[in-house]
């Protein structure tokens, strides 16, 4: 809701990349939905291109003539890395179409450092929620209805 947030955040995020990390991006590429304003945001802040990632038939593609040039170095970028598999999946889609993601920055990481990504992660922040075998769920958690945390349906 908030555009100049958005780029305060942005340019907060874009001074934690490694400069080595910075000088050799081509282009951002973020995926929808989620992804979209602060990998816009991103790529205004580095004066770089910026493209996303839609799942039309459940898997990640750039589509509306977005494109990458062959061997583009490329950072993903996400709003919320929680598992980690979204960004997996963004990635391979990126190899699909020819480019190279050298490292992912997001503004949250929620995976209290547990995502292995294959590339170099580098969030804003770092929030770091217990979670719970099934079995093992404090009792005054338990009271509460239990919900799936994500944008994906529960399996």
């Amino acid at each position: 809701m908030d555009p100049a947030r958005a780029e305060r955040l942005a340019q907060a995020l874009v001074a934690k990349l490694p400069t080595d990390v910075r000088d050799r991006i081509d282009a951002v590429v973020s995926p929808a939905m989620g992804g979209v304003i602060i990998g816009h945001e991103m790529g205004r802040a580095l004066g770089k291109p910026a493209v996303f990632l839609e799942r039309p038939q459940g898997v990640f593609e750039l589509r509306r003539g977005f494109r990458l040039d062959p061997g583009s170095k490329v950072l993903m970028v996400e709003d919320v890395v929680t598992t980690g598999l979204s960004s997996r999946e963004a990635i391979d889609a990126v190899r699909r179409a020819g480019g190279e993601v050298i490292a992912e920055a997001a503004l949250v990481d929620r995976s209290s450092g547990k995502a292995d990504l294959g590339v170099p992660f580098v969030p804003l922040i770092r929030i770091d929620v217990p979670t719970y075998e099934a079995d093992a769920v404090p009792p005054d958690l338990a009271a509460i209805p239990a919900i799936k945390p994500g944008s994906r349906a529960a399996a």
